[in-house]
């Protein structure tokens, strides 16, 4: 930046604020707070609802300070694991400067996506912004798609993009430029994300597992870090693995340990590459029935229930 430019930046008022990424499993939200952030700070799968608790992540440049939050998927809740996961979802939306209403290009809007528009509007009179996302995957946009989901409610503009590739990001941020209020740097500039490492490490265990197992696992599976220690070297990490059957976690395991071994390889490479140091982590699989509908149980694997 020239010495002029950054004069220029010094005079102009500071802005910061917070702008919540929603929408319905598996639209990529994740993927689109890694891509704006720049670096990976949410886990990603394709599998639905792989977030389970709002993160965020942070950019900052000499003119602002943008902190996103990344929300679970929306839906409608089957057990109280559900419930908590929607209620980590809903409850940003009021206390948020902007909230990013994020939709498929690829399809008309259907019913989960009209329960969300529902949601925003019960949560109050805040700015929001229509983002469409996987334009990548389509030749273009119909004009059917973008009647569908503008029908849903008031936006204040509609961005078109793609978080996998990067397509179009620049145009979202200067959109939310426009509704950022004066105000301090919340986090210093180079904080990424208000995740601890403890609580990443968890949730990378947790994508190994989301990407190697089948269907019948990744809603079933809970990770919870029992030790992280970096005062030796290489840092040491115990995490156990908890499943709802017996049936479950000999899946976890696999043959011969194998399935549970590639999951700890997958993890362990991750962290390294998040936290520049070696790891050593040690993984246990445990049954723990039901763990979903059973507060108790909810909140020993870290999840907060009313």
């Amino acid at each position: 930046m020239s010495k002029k430019k950054a004069a220029e930046a010094e005079k102009a008022a500071f802005k910061s604020g917070f702008v919540a990424i929603v929408g319905r499993p598996n639209v990529g939200k994740s993927t689109l707070l890694n891509r704006l952030v720049g670096q990976k700070v949410a886990i990603t799968s394709d599998k639905p609802q792989t977030t389970r608790h709002a993160i965020h992540g942070v950019v900052t440049t000499p003119e602002s300070q943008i902190v996103f939050v990344d929300t679970p998927g929306i839906h409608k809740p089957h057990h109280l694991l559900g419930e908590a996961i929607v209620k980590a979802a809903t409850d940003v939306l009021a206390d948020v400067d902007l909230r990013i209403f994020l939709v498929d290009a690829q399809e008309v809007a259907g019913g989960g996506d009209a329960f969300i528009a529902e949601l925003l509007k019960k949560s109050g009179e805040k700015p929001t912004l229509l983002v469409l996302n996987k334009v990548d995957r389509v030749k273009q946009v119909t004009e059917r798609v973008f009647a569908s989901y503008r029908a849903l409610g008031e936006f204040v503009g509609v961005v078109p993009l793609s978080a996998r590739t990067g397509r179009n990001t620049k145009s979202l941020f200067e959109h939310i430029a426009l509704y950022l209020p004066e105000g301090p740097k919340y986090y210093e500039e180079d904080v990424p994300t208000d995740q601890t490492l403890r609580t990443l490490a968890g949730e990378l265990v947790r994508e190994q597992i989301l990407r190697q197992t089948s269907e019948e696992i990744p809603h079933s599976v809970a990770v919870n870090v029992e030790s992280f220690d970096e005062t030796v070297k290489p840092t040491r990490i115990t995490a156990t693995i908890y499943v709802e059957r017996d049936s479950q976690k000999g899946i976890v395991i696999g043959d011969g340990g194998a399935r549970l071994k590639a999951i700890g390889t997958g993890a362990r490479e991750q962290i390294e590459k998040q936290t520049g140091e070696q790891v050593f982590l040690e993984l246990w699989v445990k049954v723990l029935k039901n763990w979903r509908k059973d507060k108790d149980k909810l909140k020993r694997v870290g999840f907060i229930v009313d």
